[in-house]
């Protein structure tokens, strides 16, 4: 770490899936690279009974699943264990919170960051108990787990309340699809390769794309996702913060500020979806029974259990249209889903067609593209077209793919995303996180959406497990001519 302040890391929620699964082996390895020395602590919280000793064991048997084999040391584990904690807390209860206040240290060369790993609904009650206590000092952060709240209301008035407690500078609103490698990659990719630079705009971009699929259900999410839905839990976060850093301009330097600055003006162009166009830009699905790798899988009504959840979508698709001078004229689609035929993550940028082509047989339905894979795996692909090899008049032509991107698949050298992220906000980063007025509006644009539902009485459209969601989303950009990339 850059700074000689030693810290100590609170995690509410730190027997939760998400402090089991990615903290807490996040933090093992940053430990193991020697990143996070001045870390004295690591307190979980939560609400069961367990002593140091048996949430150390716990700890220790997710790792030794999760963790590939080679990053498991013994020693490095013995001085990372040393470092956790655990105490019993009702996050409601402020009696609870003596116990912490005594663990926490008040030295001014002591900092404490606060993970807030639980539902939002629960952020106003825990930082009101925190600042009660006496232990938040204007050093202290907080980490802002997604999504923000519900709806715009809801995130307004989170954000109101913590900042009660914490100032906007040591706020980090966290989403793990910044840490990733290949979107960090995006800014370099566009900004520091003369090759893309004048080529990023309407003028020559036919259309980008962005999807996010999961091959998932609802895995034990049911009640959360049934008062959810795909466009609140992945569009108002994961997908818009990739359109931001798609379209948003050069920003004058790299502070954290700045690139923000620049990812809210995209927010800001976005037309809003309304009654009047919804129906013609949005498509809202929901899977029936299926078969997603050849297994067998019931409806999300049957998964969840819950009869007033036929209208939830669990798939939804998107034109979005940025209104400026940049990227008038080219669409954004957007999808989203569960229990779709693969998992992956990508953006697709396609550029225009040639007018006419010199050459017969030329594939000119396939387009130069530039796929930019986030998972499972990433890299980016530029695919061209070549000269088939072999003799004749006529030239024969192929779609080829050139690989752009660096070794990203080096496992000795790879970090998740809250490795980076988790270091970032110790270090006191802000640049992968979300300032207030990019969360808010983002959900600003979604509740116009919603709301566009609602007054248009827009209905879920039933799509089997195992396809990429109904058939009415590929149409979306068929009307157009164009297809969705596959």
């Amino acid at each position: 770490m850059s700074s000689t302040q030693s810290s100590q890391l609170v995690i509410f929620g730190g027997t939760g899936d998400l402090a089991l699964r990615k903290l807490q082996p996040a933090l093992y390895k940053l430990q193991r690279e020697g990143l996070i020395d001045d870390v004295r602590a690591i307190i979980a919280l939560g609400r069961g009974e367990s002593s140091d000793e048996e949430y150390r064991a716990a700890v220790k048997e997710k790792m030794r699943e999760f963790l590939p084999p080679h990053f498991w040391d013994e020693q490095h584990w013995q001085i990372f264990s040393a470092k956790l904690h655990f105490i019993s807390l009702d996050v409601n209860s402020l009696k609870d919170y003596h116990s912490l206040a005594e663990a926490i240290d008040r030295h001014p060369d002591s900092k404490a960051v606060f993970y807030l790993a639980t539902s939002s609904t629960l952020y106003n009650s825990i930082c009101r108990n925190l600042h009660s206590i006496g232990v938040v000092s204007a050093e202290s952060r907080v980490v802002l787990e997604k999504p923000l709240g519900h709806d715009l209301a809801s995130c307004t008035e989170i954000n109101h309340e913590v900042l009660q407690v914490f100032p906007e500078r040591n706020i980090f609103r966290i989403d793990h699809y910044l840490g990733k490698e290949t979107v960090q990659n995006l800014l370099v990719l566009r900004f520091g390769n003369a090759l893309f630079g004048p080529l990023w705009n309407s003028q020559y971009i036919d259309n980008i794309q962005i999807t996010v699929a999961e091959d998932i259900g609802v895995e034990g999410r049911g009640d959360f996702y049934a008062k959810t839905g795909a466009l609140r839990d992945m569009v108002q976060n994961h997908i818009l913060q990739l359109l931001c850093l798609v379209a948003m301009e050069p920003p004058a330097n790299l502070r954290a500020d700045t690139i923000r600055d620049e990812k809210v003006k995209v927010l800001q162009a976005l037309r809003p979806i309304t009654a009047d166009n919804v129906k013609a830009k949005t498509v809202r699905g929901q899977y029936t029974a299926g078969a997603v790798n050849a297994s067998p899988v019931a409806a999300f009504l049957d998964e969840t259990g819950f009869e007033d959840s036929n209208n939830t979508e669990t798939f939804v698709a998107l034109q979005a249209d940025v209104h400026n001078w940049r990227w008038e004229g080219t669409p954004f689609y957007l999808r989203t889903g569960k229990r779709l035929a693969r998992r992956y993550s990508e953006i697709i940028v396609e550029l225009k067609k040639h007018p006419f082509s010199l050459f017969e047989g030329d594939p000119n339905d396939l387009p130069n593209k530039l796929v930019i894979r986030l998972q499972p795996e990433e890299n980016i692909t530029l695919y061209k077209v070549n000269k088939k090899p072999g003799l004749g008049r006529q030239l024969k032509l192929e779609q080829v793919e050139l690989n752009l991107d660096a070794d990203l698949h080096d496992e000795l050298h790879a970090h998740e995303a809250y490795e980076r992220l988790l270091l970032d906000v110790l270090e006191g980063d802000q640049t992968l996180f979300m300032r207030r007025d990019e969360v808010e509006a983002c959900w600003a644009w979604v509740d116009s959406i919603i709301d566009a539902w609602h007054n248009a009485g827009i209905k879920t459209k039933p799509y089997s497990a195992g396809t990429m969601g109904p058939n009415a989303s590929l149409a979306l950009p068929e009307k157009y001519g164009r297809s969705w990339h596959e």
